[in-house]
Parts: structure tokens; C-alpha cells; sequence
């Protein structure tokens, strides 16, 4: 793989957070493997940077659990199990369920258009050809989703949410079939906010986020009967 294209340019801007966002970027786009060691030097030499200043960037990946130090082999990019998979789903499928309903409740008319109109973006990218651009769309659905919704809470928690669920959007969106049923969920959410009916707009999105679950869990192998835990000494 090339790395030539990540040196950044310095800009007054914090070159660490800049550094953050380039790893960020290149994580979240599959440029580095889940579990792909990240090694110092040639990193440091792709992105022009010290080691110093690539170990500060590591820690905050770190925090944001997209990379993991790894005893005696040093930080790699982070993996999602099935259990995690569908632990971030459940939570997202409620958060994003609260965030539609408040944003019917609570968005201003240029928030509503402006998801009208990425929703219109997305139907545009319908054609397979053009499937590498749809993470980056739906990615700013969900940013305006979260804006006019007006809940801080939510909102915080569905952006630290993001990463990880961006990691196996990529992979849902690229599913063969899945496309045209995600946009009819999607349609669905418009139509309730459209109507100004906030609890079908919550259970749209729920719908909407329990179908991805279903696509995403079956990429992973079935879970053996090993894989859960015994409780019946507990009752």
C-alpha cells in the first residue's frame, strides 16, 4: 500500500491535530487493516513527522478505541468482534432513534432541507461505481441529523459513537442488495419528519439501524454455543 500522499503540509493549524485527523481518516477508510501493526518509522516518514509527535496521536487514537497497544508489538488498528458489533448497534439504534425524534421536534427549516438534500446525495450515489463516496454522505446525514436534533447529550454520545460504527458502515453499504433497502429505511425517516410525526421518525430510524445490525452481524462467523455465557448457576 502507498503512502506517499499522507505528508502533511505545516499550517498554523496544530500539526498533532492534524496528524490525529490523517490517521483518523486513513483508519476509518480502510487505508490500515483492522489489526495492521502501525509501525513508528514508516509512519513518521509517510507523514513527516517525529516519533514524539506521532506517539502523542497514537494516544488519542487509542482513547477513541481505533487503535490498540499491543505488548512487545506496539499499537495496531483496533478489530470489532461480533459481540462488540452488536453492543454498538444496540446503543446507536437508540441513540440515532432519539436523535430523529428530536430533530423533527426541534430542527430548523434549513436543517430540514439540508437533510432533504444529502438524502437526495445519497439516492444520487445509487450507481455501484460510485459506493466508495457513500460512507463520507452518510456520515454528514448523520451530522445534520444530530445538529437539529438539539440534544447535547445524544449528540456527544452518537459522535463518540461514530468511529467505530463508521469502521463497519463502510462494510454495510458495500453488501451486495443492501443499498436500495437502505435508502427506502432512510426515505421512511424523511417521510415521518417531513409529516411531522416524531415518534414514527424514532421508529423509522430504529428500523432503519436494526436492519444495518442484521447485515452487519452476518459477516461475522455464527457464534458458537461456547461464545455465551452460562448463567443457570446465577437463577
Amino acid at each position: 500500500m502507498s503512502l506517499d500522499d499522507l505528508r502533511i503540509e505545516r499550517e498554523p493549524l496544530s500539526l498533532r491535530g492534524k496528524l490525529v485527523e490523517q490517521l483518523r481518516l486513513a483508519i476509518l477508510e480502510g487505508r490500515f487493516a483492522p489489526g495492521e501493526r502501525l509501525a513508528e518509522s514508516r509512519l513518521c516518514e509517510a507523514f513527516g513527522v517525529s516519533r514524539g509527535l506521532l506517539r502523542e496521536a497514537m494516544q488519542q487514537l487509542a482513547a477513541e478505541e481505533l487503535v490498540v497497544n499491543i505488548p512487545h508489538r506496539g499499537p495496531v488498528v483496533a478489530s470489532i468482534d461480533r459481540r462488540q458489533a452488536e453492543e454498538i448497534y444496540r446503543v446507536r439504534g437508540v441513540l440515532e432513534g432519539l436523535a430523529a425524534e428530536d430533530f423533527t421536534r426541534n430542527a430548523t427549516p434549513a436543517q430540514c432541507q439540508r437533510l432533504y438534500d444529502i438524502t437526495a446525495e445519497l439516492h444520487a450515489l445509487a450507481d455501484d461505481s460510485r459506493a466508495g463516496e457513500r460512507v463520507e454522505v452518510k456520515n454528514r446525514f448523520y451530522e445534520t441529523l444530530i445538529q437539529g436534533a438539539d440534544n447535547r447529550v445524544v449528540g456527544q454520545f452518537l459522535v463518540q459513537l461514530n468511529n467505530r460504527v463508521s469502521q463497519m458502515r463502510r462494510l454495510s453499504l458495500s453488501v451486495s442488495g443492501r443499498y436500495p433497502e437502505t435508502l427506502k429505511e432512510i426515505d421512511r425517516i424523511i417521510d415521518a419528519i417531513k409529516a411531522g410525526d416524531a415518534a414514527a421518525a424514532r421508529a423509522a430510524a430504529e428500523d432503519h439501524v436494526r436492519r444495518a445490525t442484521e447485515v452487519i452481524l452476518a459477516q461475522f462467523p455464527a457464534p458458537s454455543s461456547g461464545d455465551t455465557p452460562d448463567h443457570r448457576e446465577e437463577e
